[in-house]
């Protein structure tokens, strides 16, 4: 089972957060590194950019359960009706 959801906006919003989740991160070491105190706002917007692309990838599942269950629904439906 894949990490990230089906192909769809939902997934290329994640992939973008998560790749602005790294390029912080490595701009915060870069930073520290440097004896800078601006590593602090990286770290920060790393951690927002992560929780954004949780909240994308979570997204994408629940709305996939929820038409995978209408679905369900309306085969049960549809099986009562034929019966």
């Amino acid at each position: 089972m894949s990490f990230l959801p089906a192909s769809g906006p939902a997934r290329r919003l994640a992939l973008m957060a998560l790749a602005v989740c790294v390029l912080s991160v490595a701009a915060a070491v870069v930073a520290f590194v440097e004896g800078s105190f601006v590593g602090i706002v990286w770290v920060l917007m790393a951690g927002i950019s992560s929780n954004m692309a949780w909240f994308y990838v979570r997204r994408a599942q629940q709305q996939s359960q929820q038409q995978s269950q209408q679905q369900s629904r309306h085969d049960a439906q549809r099986a009562g009706a034929a019966g």
